[in-house]
């Protein structure tokens, strides 16, 4: 995954709570559907009419927020089911960051893996956040390397995020690439432990 420190650019609220990764990507693409077409048919139940056109009444899809890279959500986005096409669908649409006052807990662990940035504010914080998108340029920046948001309004906003998480962003690095780093110190201690307790090694008759 590429690494992620700073990013600048058009914030849309998708003001709604607990929205499924069955919203986010419905489950017949996810057979019929390439990885890199996803983004396509992400939130497309709500982004698209009957006819196939788009709906201006999903905020994302109105001129002001066209090519938006951040996405503020409600409580609990991402829950329901483990499905990691739903990370891919949001990247293949363009997002990079989804800033909400909670997250499933598993589509929070395959963001890292995948390199989408969650970030956890409290509730009241991301409506003020969502106002501000309407009443000013609906642009916001995102710095991972000073744990900071700036708003609509050009306030500054701390936001905290685990160790571990962070520096996988900041690394581009996910837990297996994580763990290949550590191959010859895994090696090295193998091969003492091997010295040791031989008999853990030795093939079974």
């Amino acid at each position: 995954m590429k690494p992620f420190r700073q990013l600048r650019g058009i914030a849309a609220p998708v003001a709604f709570q607990n929205v499924d990764t069955d919203s986010i990507i419905r489950i017949e693409r996810l057979i019929e559907v390439p990885r890199g077409e996803l983004g396509r048919y992400a939130f497309e139940t709500y982004r698209f009419l009957a006819d196939g056109s788009e709906n201006p009444d999903f905020t994302p899809n109105q001129p002001r927020f066209k090519g938006a890279q951040i996405l503020l959500g409600g409580e609990n986005f991402g829950c329901g089911s483990s499905r990691e096409q739903a990370i891919w669908a949001l990247q293949g649409w363009g997002i990079a960051c989804v800033v909400a006052p909670s997250f499933g807990d598993i589509f929070y662990g395959n963001a890292l893996q995948n390199g989408l940035l969650l970030v956890r504010l409290p509730q009241a914080i991301v409506a003020t956040l969502m106002e501000e998108l309407h009443k000013h340029a609906p642009e916001m920046a995102v710095d991972l390397n000073k744990l900071e948001i700036t708003s609509a309004s050009g306030t500054t906003l701390p936001f905290s995020m685990e160790d571990d998480y962070r520096e996988a962003l900041l690394s581009g690095l996910d837990e297996i690439e994580r763990s290949m780093e550590l191959a010859a110190s895994i090696d090295s201690w193998r091969t003492a432990d091997a010295k040791n307790r031989p008999w853990c090694y030795e093939a079974p008759v």
